[in-house]
């Protein structure tokens, strides 16, 4: 991008221009118009090229009316790749008038941020002019590298606008993310993709349209599918098939599904391991297994496992499952689930796919119950909460003369001495006397427990 000044109310207005002529440009593909991607050079230059997140966009939305009358205020914008944060922020900078100084936090450091800070210092002291400092990625700056904005930001030295595919309540500091406004942008529907991947094919100035580039119409659905709501990869991959097709006799470069294919390898999968999709994605698979879905729990455990999810993170998240959803309503639960971990550990990928789905579908098929689990947590309300008592003296060991002196062990009665192999007595302390913390369900084996217990204890109704 080159710097040019044009002649404001203000002084000078530097706007950022597509880099023209020179060496570069003389090497591009004829007809594309430069040597830029095509992603880079269909960026829409007003509100009307715009696709998409109408819900934030719309004539009538806050930030739309925020930005024509000039009054933007620092910004967040949150979503997945390819939704339009980096082109809004231009677009911004364009329609305020305002100089636009991108920063990428995957390279930039606390001195590149000194450096824009002062550019953005020097051109509002000589000639009134805002700048608008966009920092893509901003999840990836620690806490010091964001430290160092908050202050500029506050005596309005710069308007900065950040963008991020995390969650940014989890990415961005406290003080930095309560002096800005959180916008999510969604990713791009089918209509919208296909509004793109159109105009770009007939754009004879930005885009392909001097290439007499065909589509079949199976074949821009492929490439929209694919593209997953990511428009950048869908325009990428289109101009690699239509600059690699061989024109027919009549000029025109037929593209196939086949090609397109070939273009996009695969689908690019909105999936980060450290990130918002990693948790989202395990929480869809753990409700889905709760829930008795194995097509549901299925899916979810390919979804990751295509995304190269550690396939041990998985199997763990299968023993807690076993444990703690299903418990005793199906006490092989937690066998297959431990296997299951076992045999992903000593294989490992690709094969250790296949016990990873096998206990999946055991579990999701199996009979629920969180009783064990819920027992465990009232049982730990009542040691955190309730007195601690002694151990009453009947459950203590009586090891020396001294402690049976004392009483330890008196009066303890041991099951095995007496027909069925049970004696009531009491194992809580006095204080909790009689608690019931361990409430079976009517599902699986936990049916027959519930039943032995009524027996046991007297419960019977």
């Amino acid at each position: 991008m080159a710097e040019s000044a044009t002649e404001g109310y203000l002084g000078p207005i530097v706007t950022s221009q597509p880099t023209t002529g020179g060496l570069f440009e003389e090497a591009a593909e004829p007809g594309t118009g430069s040597a830029a991607p095509l992603a880079e050079r269909m960026r829409p230059a007003t509100f009307d090229e715009f696709v998409g997140q109408e819900h934030i966009l719309a004539e009538d939305k806050v930030l739309r009316r925020s930005i024509e009358a000039d009054r933007v205020p620092s910004l967040l914008f949150w979503g997945p790749p390819g939704s339009g944060k980096t082109t809004l922020a231009r677009l911004i900078a364009t329609v305020t008038r305002a100089h636009f100084e991108p920063v990428s936090a995957v390279s930039a450091g606390v001195a590149d941020l000194r450096k824009a800070v002062k550019g953005a210092n020097d051109l509002r002291s000589l000639y009134g002019r805002p700048t608008i400092l966009f920092v893509d990625e901003i999840h990836r700056f620690n806490k010091a590298q964001q430290d160092v904005i908050l202050p500029h930001v506050e005596d309005g030295t710069i308007t900065f606008v950040g963008a991020t595919t995390e969650n940014p309540s989890f990415e961005v500091n406290a003080p930095l993310l309560s002096r800005c406004r959180v916008f999510t942008l969604h990713a791009l529907d089918e209509d919208a993709m296909t509004g793109i991947v159109e105009r770009a094919l007939s754009d004879e100035d930005r885009g392909l349209g001097l290439l007499a580039p065909e589509l079949e119409p199976d074949a821009v659905a492929h490439l929209v599918n694919i593209a997953n709501g990511d428009a950048r990869v869908a325009l990428n991959a289109l101009e690699m098939a239509v600059v690699a097709a061989e024109p027919g006799e009549d000029g025109v470069r037929r593209i196939s599904v086949e090609e397109i294919s070939d273009a996009l390898q695969r689908r690019t999968p909105q999936y980060d391991k450290a990130g918002d999709s990693h948790y989202d994605t395990i929480s869809a698979f753990i409700k889905s297994v709760r829930g008795s879905s194995p097509d549901g729990a299925l899916y979810w455990l390919a979804r990751m496992l295509e995304a190269g999810e550690d396939p041990l993170f998985i199997a763990r998240r299968l023993v807690i499952l076993a444990a703690e959803d299903i418990g005793l309503a199906n006490p092989g639960a937690l066998p297959v689930a431990v296997a299951a971990q076992q045999a992903v550990h000593f294989i490992g990928l690709p094969e250790g796919r296949i016990p990873l789905a096998e206990a999946t579908v055991y579990l999701a098929t199996s009979p629920k119950s969180n009783a064990a689990y819920v027992a465990l947590n009232r049982a730990t309300e009542d040691v955190r909460n309730a007195p601690h008592e002694p151990v009453p003296l009947h459950l203590r060991n009586a090891v020396t003369g001294l402690m049976r002196g004392m009483g330890y062990g008196k009066d303890y009665k041991y099951g095995h001495d007496v027909e069925g192999h049970f004696e009531e007595q009491e194992y809580l302390p006095p204080g909790l006397s009689g608690r019931r913390y361990y409430e079976p369900s009517d599902q699986g084996s936990e049916k027959a427990i519930a039943e032995r217990l009524r027996r046991w204890w007297g419960d019977e109704d």
